[in-house]
């Protein structure tokens, strides 16, 4: 019987197996080298590469300048050669870059606030580490108080009251930063919620309060807390320009993140919680149990592009006469004893550096979580 043309007649011939080839060369043959286009395309990012990385590296380490005392020892007319980076200059002003104009017989406050913070969150990232609910009690309830009384002081020689106009530094970027992402979470989550309620009062005043707060920018919202909201209060009665600010960012970035969950609610099946409501759970517990965890999950990624937006957003606040981290760089620019041609490049990339390592640690780290709470999906 005649199969048709499309039926093989004969075995086709064994063919050799594949060549398995490894190391360096094998994966450069493999990846960048294969086709004419990768080909254009490597070529292309070396010389990207070239002229962005090299001269860097000459100016931050090859010609920079690693040791003195004043300006002096950053001028071409003295070294005799090209100068680079003016490091000499960091290490005068590190002091003010971290603390701003906290007094100095009192950073100790900061440092063990530092410490403190630091002992505690580093317990929640690690997954390994047991007494999560009593370490986030701790972190989220206790520590805010103790950092508070350690900051600002209770009066008296132990701990006399420090101003917040004289805070700056990375101290203030911490402080803006952590406040503003812890604080705009509930923030978010509820406006998020109240945005799908289906109590008409509910849902309208949150669509209202998202669309407002994210219709204007976040520079007028700095200037209308610093400047406008003292006019609207009691003659008697007034805040901290710093906790006027913190609830200013906090607000802002809430109505932000609610847009970024309501996503996440949007993606869980309506069936996860038509499921849990026949098993006779209540709305908290359905939303806290069973939709809450699987909409954050799915939000990681935008949560945490909120969270470096909003952590390189608080340089905005030196317009407001904060002086945090790019403030305080700025405001070094002015001292003559540093006044050299590579100051301002130096400090720009020392501020960078630091950024840098905070929101990439960030980045790196919400991959992390994401692949361990998506490891059900991995093949």
């Amino acid at each position: 019987m005649n199969d048709g043309p499309f039926i093989a007649q004969k075995l086709i011939p064994q063919r050799a197996p594949p060549v398995l080839r490894r190391g360096p060369l094998a994966f450069v043959m493999a990846r960048l080298l294969n086709s004419p286009t990768n080909i254009l395309l490597t070529l292309a990012s070396i010389a990207l590469l070239y002229v962005t990385i090299v001269p860097a590296v000459r100016f931050l380490l090859v010609d920079a300048v690693w040791h003195g005392t004043d300006r002096n020892a950053c001028l071409v007319e003295n070294v005799g050669r090209a100068v680079g980076a003016c490091w000499p200059f960091v290490q005068a002003k590190f002091t003010q870059f971290v603390y701003g104009f906290y007094p100095a017989d009192q950073r100790w406050r900061v440092n063990l606030t530092f410490a403190l913070g630091a002992a505690l969150l580093l317990p929640l990232l690690i997954p390994r580490v047991g007494g999560k609910v009593i370490n986030a009690a701790l972190f989220f309830v206790a520590f805010p108080i103790v950092a508070f009384v350690l900051l600002v002081g209770i009066g008296g020689n132990t701990l006399p009251i420090v101003p917040t106009r004289l805070w700056g530094g990375l101290l203030v970027t911490v402080v803006v930063s952590v406040t503003g992402i812890v604080g705009s979470m509930p923030i978010g989550i509820a406006l998020a919620l109240g945005r799908r309620s289906t109590i008409p009062l509910i849902r309208v005043f949150s669509i209202a309060f998202i669309e407002f707060w994210r219709g204007v920018p976040l520079i007028t919202v700095l200037f209308f807390a610093t400047y406008m909201l003292p006019l609207f209060l009691p003659g008697n009665f007034n805040v901290d320009g710093l906790v006027r600010v913190l609830i200013g960012i906090a607000i802002f970035s809430g109505a932000y993140n609610a847009e970024v969950i309501r996503g996440g609610l949007n993606a869980v099946p309506r069936g996860q919680a038509e499921a849990a409501r026949a098993l006779g759970l209540s709305y908290w517990k359905i939303t806290g149990f069973v939709v809450m965890p699987q909409a954050l999950r799915h939000v990681i990624p935008g949560l945490v592009n909120s969270f470096i937006s909003l952590l390189k957003d608080t340089s905005l606040v030196s317009i407001v006469a904060l002086f945090d981290l790019l403030g305080q760089l700025r405001a070094s620019f002015a001292d003559p004893a540093w006044a050299t041609p590579t100051t301002l490049f130096t400090g720009f990339a020392f501020t960078g550096m630091i950024y840098f390592v905070l929101c990439f640690g960030m980045s790196r780290y919400s991959l992390f979580v994401e692949h361990r709470l998506n490891a059900h999906r991995r093949n």
